[in-house]
Protein backbone atom coordinates (compact mmCIF):
# COMPACT_ATOMS: atom_id res chain seq x y z
CA UNK A 1 0.00 0.00 0.00
CA UNK A 2 2.83 2.23 0.82
CA UNK A 3 4.22 1.62 -2.67
CA UNK A 4 0.84 2.36 -4.42
CA UNK A 5 0.14 5.81 -2.25
CA UNK A 6 3.86 6.87 -2.91
CA UNK A 7 3.02 6.17 -7.19
CA UNK A 8 0.02 8.11 -6.88
CA UNK A 9 1.64 11.16 -5.42
CA UNK A 10 4.40 10.75 -8.17
CA UNK A 11 1.85 10.50 -10.54
CA UNK A 12 0.05 14.15 -9.36
CA UNK A 13 3.35 15.51 -9.11
CA UNK A 14 3.69 14.47 -12.83
CA UNK A 15 0.68 15.65 -13.96
CA UNK A 16 0.54 18.92 -12.10
CA UNK A 17 3.84 20.02 -12.60
CA UNK A 18 3.14 21.41 -16.13
CA UNK A 19 -0.66 22.80 -15.45
CA UNK A 20 0.41 24.67 -12.18
CA UNK A 21 3.52 26.21 -14.06
CA UNK A 22 1.42 26.56 -17.47
CA UNK A 23 -0.81 28.94 -14.93
CA UNK A 24 1.83 30.74 -13.04
CA UNK A 25 3.87 31.40 -16.65
CA UNK A 26 0.37 32.71 -18.71
CA UNK A 27 0.82 36.25 -17.38
CA UNK A 28 4.05 37.12 -17.46
CA UNK A 29 3.91 35.45 -21.54
CA UNK A 30 0.05 37.68 -22.01
CA UNK A 31 1.31 41.06 -20.87
CA UNK A 32 5.08 40.52 -22.53
CA UNK A 33 4.27 39.53 -25.21
CA UNK A 34 0.51 39.88 -26.05
CA UNK A 35 -2.35 37.59 -26.91
CA UNK A 36 -1.41 36.76 -30.37
CA UNK A 37 2.31 35.71 -29.57
CA UNK A 38 1.07 33.92 -26.73
CA UNK A 39 -1.58 31.90 -28.84
CA UNK A 40 0.91 31.33 -31.61
CA UNK A 41 2.45 29.26 -28.66
CA UNK A 42 -0.85 27.38 -27.40
CA UNK A 43 -1.26 26.09 -31.07
CA UNK A 44 2.65 25.09 -31.63
CA UNK A 45 2.01 23.18 -28.43
CA UNK A 46 -1.12 21.70 -28.89
CA UNK A 47 0.50 20.44 -31.94
CA UNK A 48 3.88 18.80 -30.20
CA UNK A 49 0.75 16.95 -27.52
CA UNK A 50 -1.16 16.03 -30.77
CA UNK A 51 1.39 14.32 -32.65
CA UNK A 52 3.09 12.92 -30.27
CA UNK A 53 -0.09 11.59 -28.85
CA UNK A 54 -0.64 9.23 -31.95
CA UNK A 55 2.92 8.40 -32.63
CA UNK A 56 3.12 7.17 -28.75
CA UNK A 57 -0.72 5.62 -28.65
CA UNK A 58 0.58 1.83 -29.00
CA UNK A 59 2.81 3.01 -25.91
CA UNK A 60 0.00 1.36 -23.38
CA UNK A 61 0.02 -1.96 -24.85
CA UNK A 62 4.04 -2.00 -23.94
CA UNK A 63 3.24 -1.07 -20.38
CA UNK A 64 1.07 -4.20 -20.00
CA UNK A 65 2.80 -6.44 -21.50
CA UNK A 66 6.04 -5.69 -19.38
CA UNK A 67 3.83 -5.57 -16.34
CA UNK A 68 2.45 -9.26 -17.71
CA UNK A 69 6.22 -10.33 -18.27
CA UNK A 70 7.54 -9.36 -14.75
CA UNK A 71 4.34 -10.88 -13.24
CA UNK A 72 4.90 -14.29 -14.99
CA UNK A 73 8.60 -14.23 -14.86
CA UNK A 74 9.64 -13.49 -18.34
CA UNK A 75 11.98 -11.29 -17.40
CA UNK A 76 13.85 -12.61 -20.99
CA UNK A 77 11.75 -11.44 -23.43
CA UNK A 78 11.46 -8.01 -21.76
CA UNK A 79 14.21 -6.50 -23.87
CA UNK A 80 12.42 -7.23 -27.12
CA UNK A 81 9.14 -6.18 -26.29
CA UNK A 82 11.08 -2.73 -25.35
CA UNK A 83 13.05 -2.53 -28.70
CA UNK A 84 10.08 -3.21 -30.72
CA UNK A 85 7.89 -0.66 -29.05
CA UNK A 86 10.75 1.93 -29.56
CA UNK A 87 10.84 1.21 -33.68
CA UNK A 88 7.13 1.44 -34.07
CA UNK A 89 7.09 4.68 -31.82
CA UNK A 90 10.04 6.06 -34.07
CA UNK A 91 8.48 4.89 -37.06
CA UNK A 92 5.21 6.63 -36.27
CA UNK A 93 6.54 9.94 -34.94
CA UNK A 94 9.12 10.09 -37.70
CA UNK A 95 5.56 10.18 -40.13
CA UNK A 96 3.34 12.39 -37.92
CA UNK A 97 7.26 14.99 -37.52
CA UNK A 98 7.22 14.72 -41.66
CA UNK A 99 3.38 15.77 -41.71
CA UNK A 100 3.78 19.05 -39.88
CA UNK A 101 7.04 20.26 -41.47
CA UNK A 102 5.39 20.03 -45.24
CA UNK A 103 1.88 21.12 -43.98
CA UNK A 104 3.57 24.07 -41.65
CA UNK A 105 3.34 26.51 -44.90
CA UNK A 106 -0.59 26.05 -44.93
CA UNK A 107 -1.37 26.00 -41.38
CA UNK A 108 0.83 28.98 -40.71
CA UNK A 109 -0.81 30.85 -43.49
CA UNK A 110 -3.99 30.04 -41.93
CA UNK A 111 -2.96 30.56 -38.13
CA UNK A 112 -2.18 34.39 -39.54
CA UNK A 113 -5.14 35.43 -40.73
CA UNK A 114 -5.84 38.04 -37.80
CA UNK A 115 -2.87 39.68 -39.11
CA UNK A 116 -0.84 39.70 -35.52
CA UNK A 117 1.36 36.83 -35.80
CA UNK A 118 3.41 37.10 -38.94
CA UNK A 119 3.48 34.41 -41.26
CA UNK A 120 7.26 33.19 -41.31
CA UNK A 121 7.36 32.64 -37.43
CA UNK A 122 4.25 30.88 -37.44
CA UNK A 123 6.65 28.54 -39.82
CA UNK A 124 9.34 28.50 -37.91
CA UNK A 125 7.02 27.66 -34.31
CA UNK A 126 5.30 24.67 -36.66
CA UNK A 127 9.05 23.03 -37.63
CA UNK A 128 10.37 23.30 -34.66
CA UNK A 129 6.84 21.62 -33.03
CA UNK A 130 7.03 18.90 -36.03
CA UNK A 131 11.11 17.76 -34.98
CA UNK A 132 9.95 17.69 -31.47
CA UNK A 133 6.82 15.41 -31.96
CA UNK A 134 9.67 12.74 -32.79
CA UNK A 135 11.35 13.58 -29.43
CA UNK A 136 8.19 13.35 -27.23
CA UNK A 137 7.38 9.52 -29.52
CA UNK A 138 10.76 8.03 -28.63
CA UNK A 139 10.93 9.81 -24.97
CA UNK A 140 7.57 8.17 -24.27
CA UNK A 141 8.87 4.70 -24.49
CA UNK A 142 11.45 5.26 -21.73
CA UNK A 143 8.47 6.94 -19.58
CA UNK A 144 6.65 3.68 -20.31
CA UNK A 145 9.25 0.94 -19.49
CA UNK A 146 9.39 2.93 -15.95
CA UNK A 147 5.39 2.74 -15.44
CA UNK A 148 5.53 -0.48 -16.48
CA UNK A 149 8.23 -1.44 -13.47
CA UNK A 150 5.87 0.51 -11.08
CA UNK A 151 8.83 3.23 -10.87
CA UNK A 152 7.94 6.11 -10.96
CA UNK A 153 9.99 8.36 -8.96
CA UNK A 154 12.79 9.02 -11.03
CA UNK A 155 10.94 9.45 -14.49
CA UNK A 156 8.70 11.94 -12.26
CA UNK A 157 11.38 13.70 -11.33
CA UNK A 158 12.83 14.10 -14.78
CA UNK A 159 9.87 14.98 -16.55
CA UNK A 160 9.09 17.65 -13.79
CA UNK A 161 12.58 19.27 -13.66
CA UNK A 162 12.17 19.26 -17.40
CA UNK A 163 8.86 20.80 -17.43
CA UNK A 164 9.59 23.65 -14.97
CA UNK A 165 12.93 24.21 -17.16
CA UNK A 166 10.46 24.74 -20.38
CA UNK A 167 7.86 27.15 -18.57
CA UNK A 168 10.81 28.69 -16.48
CA UNK A 169 12.88 29.63 -19.93
CA UNK A 170 9.58 30.95 -21.17
CA UNK A 171 9.15 33.37 -18.47
CA UNK A 172 12.27 34.76 -18.78
CA UNK A 173 12.77 34.93 -22.68
CA UNK A 174 9.22 36.41 -22.58
CA UNK A 175 10.38 39.00 -19.78
CA UNK A 176 13.82 39.79 -21.95
CA UNK A 177 11.44 39.92 -25.61
CA UNK A 178 11.84 36.76 -26.91
CA UNK A 179 9.21 35.70 -28.88
CA UNK A 180 7.19 32.24 -29.37
CA UNK A 181 10.43 30.71 -31.91
CA UNK A 182 13.12 31.79 -28.84
CA UNK A 183 10.83 29.78 -26.29
CA UNK A 184 10.25 26.69 -29.03
CA UNK A 185 14.11 26.32 -29.53
CA UNK A 186 14.50 26.73 -25.30
CA UNK A 187 11.97 24.13 -25.07
CA UNK A 188 13.69 21.65 -27.84
CA UNK A 189 16.83 22.12 -26.32
CA UNK A 190 15.58 20.91 -22.90
CA UNK A 191 12.97 17.54 -23.94
CA UNK A 192 16.08 16.09 -25.58
CA UNK A 193 18.46 16.08 -22.71
CA UNK A 194 15.19 14.74 -20.79
CA UNK A 195 14.32 12.28 -23.49
CA UNK A 196 17.80 11.35 -22.57
CA UNK A 197 17.43 11.26 -19.33
CA UNK A 198 14.77 9.05 -19.11
CA UNK A 199 16.16 6.51 -21.89
CA UNK A 200 19.02 5.75 -19.54
CA UNK A 201 17.05 4.75 -16.74
CA UNK A 202 14.71 2.72 -18.61
CA UNK A 203 18.02 0.94 -19.80
CA UNK A 204 19.21 0.23 -16.44
CA UNK A 205 15.61 -1.47 -15.83
CA UNK A 206 15.58 -3.42 -18.94
CA UNK A 207 19.24 -4.73 -18.06
CA UNK A 208 19.72 -4.23 -21.76
CA UNK A 209 20.72 -1.54 -24.31
CA UNK A 210 17.00 0.26 -25.90
CA UNK A 211 17.66 0.15 -30.03
CA UNK A 212 14.69 0.25 -32.37
CA UNK A 213 14.37 -2.98 -33.83
CA UNK A 214 11.43 -5.28 -35.02
CA UNK A 215 11.16 -8.65 -33.44
CA UNK A 216 8.26 -10.48 -35.42
CA UNK A 217 6.68 -11.83 -31.99
CA UNK A 218 6.76 -8.68 -30.14
CA UNK A 219 5.65 -6.41 -33.29
CA UNK A 220 2.13 -8.63 -33.52
CA UNK A 221 1.52 -8.79 -30.05
CA UNK A 222 2.21 -5.04 -29.78
CA UNK A 223 -0.15 -4.01 -33.20
CA UNK A 224 -2.40 -6.51 -32.48
CA UNK A 225 -3.52 -4.76 -28.71
CA UNK A 226 -2.00 -1.65 -29.37
CA UNK A 227 -4.03 -0.49 -32.65
CA UNK A 228 -7.11 -0.30 -30.10
CA UNK A 229 -4.98 1.78 -27.72
CA UNK A 230 -3.79 4.26 -30.40
CA UNK A 231 -7.32 4.83 -31.77
CA UNK A 232 -8.14 5.89 -28.55
CA UNK A 233 -5.26 8.01 -28.33
CA UNK A 234 -6.36 9.49 -31.69
CA UNK A 235 -9.80 9.75 -30.72
CA UNK A 236 -8.51 11.79 -27.60
CA UNK A 237 -6.99 14.48 -29.78
CA UNK A 238 -10.42 15.97 -30.33
CA UNK A 239 -11.17 16.39 -26.54
CA UNK A 240 -7.24 17.33 -25.69
CA UNK A 241 -5.58 19.49 -28.70
CA UNK A 242 -7.74 19.38 -32.03
CA UNK A 243 -10.01 22.20 -30.83
CA UNK A 244 -7.56 24.48 -30.07
CA UNK A 245 -5.66 23.73 -33.55
CA UNK A 246 -9.20 24.25 -35.51
CA UNK A 247 -9.75 27.25 -34.03
CA UNK A 248 -6.40 28.79 -34.20
CA UNK A 249 -6.90 27.82 -38.31
CA UNK A 250 -10.19 29.32 -38.38
CA UNK A 251 -10.39 32.30 -36.25
CA UNK A 252 -6.30 33.29 -35.63
CA UNK A 253 -4.12 32.67 -33.48
CA UNK A 254 -5.67 35.45 -31.32
CA UNK A 255 -9.03 33.85 -30.36
CA UNK A 256 -6.77 30.86 -28.60
CA UNK A 257 -6.07 32.98 -25.64
CA UNK A 258 -9.01 32.75 -23.58
CA UNK A 259 -10.02 29.48 -25.39
CA UNK A 260 -6.49 28.34 -23.85
CA UNK A 261 -6.84 29.74 -20.22
CA UNK A 262 -10.38 28.24 -19.60
CA UNK A 263 -9.27 24.95 -20.79
CA UNK A 264 -5.98 25.24 -18.74
CA UNK A 265 -8.04 25.94 -15.67
CA UNK A 266 -10.62 23.04 -16.10
CA UNK A 267 -7.86 20.35 -17.30
CA UNK A 268 -6.77 19.40 -13.46
CA UNK A 269 -10.74 17.87 -13.31
CA UNK A 270 -9.52 15.23 -14.79
CA UNK A 271 -5.98 15.57 -15.23
CA UNK A 272 -5.16 15.41 -11.87
CA UNK A 273 -7.73 12.22 -11.29
CA UNK A 274 -5.61 10.21 -13.71
CA UNK A 275 -2.26 11.10 -12.65
CA UNK A 276 -3.05 10.23 -9.22
CA UNK A 277 -4.71 6.65 -10.34
CA UNK A 278 -2.23 5.97 -13.14
CA UNK A 279 -0.81 3.58 -10.98
CA UNK A 280 -3.98 1.36 -11.00
CA UNK A 281 -3.07 0.44 -14.87
CA UNK A 282 0.16 -1.65 -13.90
CA UNK A 283 -0.93 -2.36 -10.84
CA UNK A 284 -4.06 -4.08 -11.95
CA UNK A 285 -2.48 -5.32 -15.18
CA UNK A 286 -0.04 -7.25 -13.42
CA UNK A 287 -2.97 -9.17 -10.76
CA UNK A 288 -5.57 -9.54 -13.12
CA UNK A 289 -4.72 -12.92 -13.75
CA UNK A 290 -4.87 -14.30 -10.13
CA UNK A 291 -7.13 -11.35 -8.56
CA UNK A 292 -10.66 -12.82 -7.55
CA UNK A 293 -13.47 -10.57 -8.45
CA UNK A 294 -14.46 -9.19 -5.44
CA UNK A 295 -10.97 -8.01 -4.78
CA UNK A 296 -11.29 -6.28 -7.81
CA UNK A 297 -14.46 -4.75 -7.36
CA UNK A 298 -13.09 -3.59 -3.69
CA UNK A 299 -10.28 -1.87 -5.54
CA UNK A 300 -12.17 -0.21 -8.19
CA UNK A 301 -15.07 0.86 -5.62
CA UNK A 302 -12.02 2.86 -3.51
CA UNK A 303 -10.55 3.95 -6.90
CA UNK A 304 -14.10 5.33 -7.83
CA UNK A 305 -14.38 6.80 -4.11
CA UNK A 306 -11.35 9.13 -4.51
CA UNK A 307 -11.89 9.60 -8.37
CA UNK A 308 -15.11 11.56 -7.09
CA UNK A 309 -13.76 13.47 -4.22
CA UNK A 310 -11.06 14.67 -7.17
CA UNK A 311 -13.05 15.89 -9.32
CA UNK A 312 -15.97 17.31 -7.66
CA UNK A 313 -13.84 19.74 -5.25
CA UNK A 314 -12.41 21.68 -8.29
CA UNK A 315 -15.44 21.33 -10.55
CA UNK A 316 -17.23 23.36 -7.67
CA UNK A 317 -14.37 26.09 -7.11
CA UNK A 318 -14.06 26.52 -10.94
CA UNK A 319 -18.02 27.22 -11.47
CA UNK A 320 -18.04 29.76 -8.76
CA UNK A 321 -14.70 31.51 -8.67
CA UNK A 322 -13.38 30.90 -12.54
CA UNK A 323 -14.05 33.78 -13.98
CA UNK A 324 -12.31 36.02 -11.30
CA UNK A 325 -9.42 33.95 -11.37
CA UNK A 326 -9.02 34.13 -14.67
CA UNK A 327 -9.15 37.77 -14.04
CA UNK A 328 -6.70 38.19 -11.63
CA UNK A 329 -4.37 35.49 -14.08
CA UNK A 330 -5.00 37.30 -17.51
CA UNK A 331 -6.96 40.50 -17.00
CA UNK A 332 -10.33 41.59 -17.33
CA UNK A 333 -10.60 41.80 -21.39
CA UNK A 334 -9.81 37.75 -21.78
CA UNK A 335 -11.79 37.04 -18.54
CA UNK A 336 -14.64 38.83 -20.38
CA UNK A 337 -14.45 36.87 -23.54
CA UNK A 338 -13.93 33.64 -21.00
CA UNK A 339 -16.72 33.65 -18.93
CA UNK A 340 -19.27 32.53 -21.05
CA UNK A 341 -17.21 29.60 -22.44
CA UNK A 342 -15.90 28.85 -18.66
CA UNK A 343 -18.80 26.57 -17.36
CA UNK A 344 -19.61 24.49 -20.01
CA UNK A 345 -15.87 24.04 -20.38
CA UNK A 346 -15.59 23.03 -16.86
CA UNK A 347 -18.64 20.23 -16.86
CA UNK A 348 -17.40 18.90 -19.66
CA UNK A 349 -13.87 18.34 -17.96
CA UNK A 350 -15.78 16.64 -15.14
CA UNK A 351 -17.39 14.48 -16.58
CA UNK A 352 -14.36 13.08 -18.49
CA UNK A 353 -12.67 13.19 -15.13
CA UNK A 354 -15.43 10.47 -13.57
CA UNK A 355 -14.29 8.37 -16.40
CA UNK A 356 -10.63 7.87 -15.35
CA UNK A 357 -11.24 4.71 -13.18
CA UNK A 358 -13.12 2.90 -15.96
CA UNK A 359 -10.85 3.58 -18.45
CA UNK A 360 -7.28 2.27 -16.57
CA UNK A 361 -9.77 -0.69 -15.25
CA UNK A 362 -10.61 -1.90 -18.47
CA UNK A 363 -7.44 -1.74 -20.13
CA UNK A 364 -5.88 -3.73 -17.31
CA UNK A 365 -8.70 -6.14 -18.01
CA UNK A 366 -7.08 -6.90 -21.62
CA UNK A 367 -10.46 -4.94 -23.01
CA UNK A 368 -8.68 -3.09 -25.66
CA UNK A 369 -10.58 -3.66 -28.36
CA UNK A 370 -14.02 -2.28 -26.24
CA UNK A 371 -12.14 0.49 -24.88
CA UNK A 372 -11.28 1.87 -28.45
CA UNK A 373 -14.61 1.84 -29.78
CA UNK A 374 -16.16 3.34 -26.85
CA UNK A 375 -13.50 6.22 -27.07
CA UNK A 376 -14.06 6.60 -30.83
CA UNK A 377 -17.55 6.44 -30.77
CA UNK A 378 -17.30 9.20 -28.01
CA UNK A 379 -14.61 11.16 -29.60
CA UNK A 380 -16.69 11.41 -33.29
CA UNK A 381 -20.05 12.48 -31.26
CA UNK A 382 -18.31 15.46 -30.16
CA UNK A 383 -16.23 16.03 -33.45
CA UNK A 384 -19.37 17.22 -35.77
CA UNK A 385 -21.08 19.14 -33.13
CA UNK A 386 -17.69 20.74 -32.38
CA UNK A 387 -16.77 21.94 -36.02
CA UNK A 388 -20.61 22.69 -36.90
CA UNK A 389 -20.86 24.94 -33.74
CA UNK A 390 -17.68 26.36 -33.93
CA UNK A 391 -18.52 27.62 -37.75
CA UNK A 392 -22.25 28.62 -36.14
CA UNK A 393 -21.28 30.10 -32.66
CA UNK A 394 -17.34 30.74 -32.67
CA UNK A 395 -16.11 30.09 -28.82
CA UNK A 396 -19.28 29.65 -27.31
CA UNK A 397 -20.11 26.76 -29.53
CA UNK A 398 -16.40 25.05 -29.41
CA UNK A 399 -17.11 24.98 -25.44
CA UNK A 400 -20.23 23.20 -25.25
CA UNK A 401 -19.06 20.47 -27.90
CA UNK A 402 -16.81 19.28 -25.28
CA UNK A 403 -20.21 18.17 -22.89
CA UNK A 404 -20.62 15.91 -26.09
CA UNK A 405 -17.51 13.89 -24.96
CA UNK A 406 -17.71 14.13 -21.29
CA UNK A 407 -21.29 12.48 -21.25
CA UNK A 408 -20.35 9.48 -24.04
CA UNK A 409 -17.11 8.68 -21.63
CA UNK A 410 -19.01 7.69 -18.66
CA UNK A 411 -20.32 4.89 -21.17
CA UNK A 412 -16.88 3.05 -20.34
CA UNK A 413 -18.48 1.62 -17.12
CA UNK A 414 -20.86 -0.17 -18.45
CA UNK A 415 -18.22 -2.96 -20.22
CA UNK A 416 -16.35 -2.68 -16.72
CA UNK A 417 -19.38 -3.57 -15.02
CA UNK A 418 -20.25 -6.73 -17.30
CA UNK A 419 -16.84 -7.99 -17.38
CA UNK A 420 -16.59 -8.41 -13.64
CA UNK A 421 -19.77 -9.75 -13.59
CA UNK A 422 -18.69 -12.57 -15.70
CA UNK A 423 -15.72 -13.46 -14.36
CA UNK A 424 -17.74 -13.86 -10.40
CA UNK A 425 -20.02 -16.19 -12.52
CA UNK A 426 -16.84 -18.27 -13.91
CA UNK A 427 -15.53 -18.23 -10.71
CA UNK A 428 -19.06 -19.24 -8.64
CA UNK A 429 -19.39 -21.91 -11.99
CA UNK A 430 -16.18 -23.55 -11.32
CA UNK A 431 -16.16 -23.50 -7.34
CA UNK A 432 -19.58 -25.26 -7.78
CA UNK A 433 -17.91 -27.95 -10.09
CA UNK A 434 -15.14 -28.64 -7.77
CA UNK A 435 -17.83 -29.25 -5.05
CA UNK A 436 -19.56 -31.51 -6.99
CA UNK A 437 -16.75 -33.68 -8.00
CA UNK A 438 -15.68 -33.89 -4.60
CA UNK A 439 -19.07 -35.02 -3.75
CA UNK A 440 -19.29 -37.30 -6.05
CA UNK A 441 -15.98 -38.78 -5.61
CA UNK A 442 -17.23 -38.96 -1.47
CA UNK A 443 -19.90 -41.24 -2.78
CA UNK A 444 -17.99 -43.78 -4.07
CA UNK A 445 -17.35 -46.85 -2.37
Amino acid sequence: MRRHLSNAGFGILDYISYPLGMLIVAPIVLHRMGAAEYGLWMIATSIISAGSIMASGFGDACIQRVAQMRGTGGYANIPHTVQSMLAINGMLGLLFALGVWYGAPYLASRMAVSHTAPVSECLIALRIASILILVRAIESVAVGVQRAFEQYRITVQVSSAARFLVLGSAAVLAWYGQRTVGILVATALIMTVASAVQLKQATTLVGAAIWPRFCPDEMRILCGRGVFIWLQSLGGIAFSQLDRILLGTYLGALAVAPYSLCVQFAHPIYGLTGAALNFLFPYLSVRAATQSPAASRHILMKAFALNLILVAFPTVLLLIFGERIIEVWAGASVARNAAPILPPIVLGAALVGLSVTGAYAVQALGLFRTAAYINVAGRAVMLLPMILLLREHGLAGLAVSRLFYGSVSLVIYLPLIQCLRENNELRDNSQYSIVAIEAQEGSKP
